[in-house]
This record gives structure tokens, sequence and C-alpha cells, in this order.
């Protein structure tokens, strides 16, 4: 696991220093984060449809493009060179804003129990801490884990088969036994991504308060 870095924009001794970032406004407009932004506008919609008409198909569509385009802006940031800080910050926070958004609706329309809602949001407000005492010891986030990356992709998998559970349809039958293989690893992923978090966030504040010599 790597460890997290202090926070700083110096330039080592005789290199020169990166370049100025383009305008917030330049980088919005470059297509990955283009394809991030029209993520985040879906999330009210994929809400409004779980929870206003209950148009269970449309909700399955946006969170169907919610994934492609979480796929696709990855690649192209790549492809075109336009990884960006805010394509850093839009990408997860549009995927943990889908997982709540998610969270809450299946939570109002009893597609998942109480108690798995608890857990994930409990893992969230635990990482939220983590970040707090980082930043207050002068540390910088630290990147997203291998096995969070696997977190969200498995959950992000389990949402649209638990929407198909609903009913007793044939395909409600077939789906349920993939939606609930899906949610458990999910979960569990999910949280042991947070307590890998902790661990970290632990090691990095002892290591800089036992400072150089440790």
């Amino acid at each position: 696991m790597s460890e997290f870095s202090p926070e700083t924009t110096d330039a080592p001794a005789g290199q020169p220093g990166p370049g100025p970032e383009p305008s917030l406004l330049r980088q919005a407009l470059n297509v990955p984060n283009i394809l991030s932004l029209l993520r985040l506008a879906g999330v009210p919609v994929f809400l409004w449809l779980l929870l206003g008409p209950q148009a269970d198909g449309w909700a399955l569509a946006v969170l169907v493009f919610s994934a492609l385009t979480d796929w696709l802006d990855g690649k192209l940031a790549r492809w075109l060179n336009q990884m960006s800080r805010l394509g850093q910050l839009l990408d997860p926070a549009a995927d943990r804003l889908y997982i709540a958004a998610t969270l809450v609706a299946f939570l109002i329309r009893g597609i998942i129990p109480w108690w798995i809602f608890a857990a994930l949001v409990l893992r969230e407000a635990v990482v939220g801490v983590c970040l707090l005492v980082l930043r207050r010891n002068g540390f910088a986030p630290p990147e997203v884990t291998y096995t969070g990356k696997a977190a969200t992709f498995v959950l992000m998998y389990a949402f649209p088969f638990l929407l198909l559970t609903q009913g007793g349809s044939v395909v409600a039958g077939i789906a349920r036994p993939i939606a609930y293989s899906f949610l458990t690893w999910g979960c569990l992923l999910y949280l042991w991504s947070g307590a890998l978090y902790v661990i970290q966030t632990v090691r990095a504040v002892r290591g800089a308060a036992g400072g150089p010599g440790m």
C-alpha cells in the first residue's frame, strides 16, 4: 500500500516546477470532464426516476449510461492526455453520489435492508473523518486504492441487478441471486477498503508524529 505524501508544490532542487494548470473552465471543457459532468447531472434524474414515477427501466438506463461513461472518461483522459485535477475530483464525486442516491432510494423502497445502508454510510463517515485528519496533519488525500475501485465497480454492477429483482417475473428470479452475490461482495470490499483507509491514516499520522528518525 502506498504511503501518503505531504501536500507540497515545491519542485526538487535544480528542476523546473510544474507548468501552470489550465483554468477550471478549460479543464471542464475537455472530453473526459464533460462526460463526468454529464454523469453528475444524471444523479438527480436517476433519483427522481426511482422515487417519483418509479420508472425502473429508465433509471436502469441512466445507471448503465453512468457506468459506461465512468469507464470511458478514464480511458479518454489517458488516450487524449487530458488528465486534470478537476477530473480527479469529479470522477470519484460522481461515483459516491450515485452510490449514495441509489442507497437512499433503495432503502426508501425497501429494496435493501436498513443495516446494509447503515454500514455503507458509516464507512463513508469514517473515511470523511480520515480525510479531515490527514488534511490537518498536512497530507494530501491518497489516490483511490485498487480495492476501493473494485468495490465501487462491483456495487455499480449490483444496483442494476437489484432493480431487475423487483416483481415476480422470470427475469426477476434470474437476477435475484446475481444481484445478491454482487451486493455481498461489493459491500465487503467497500468496508474493507474503508478499513485499509483507516490503517493508512493511522500509519501516516504516527509517522509524522515520530519525525524523520522513525
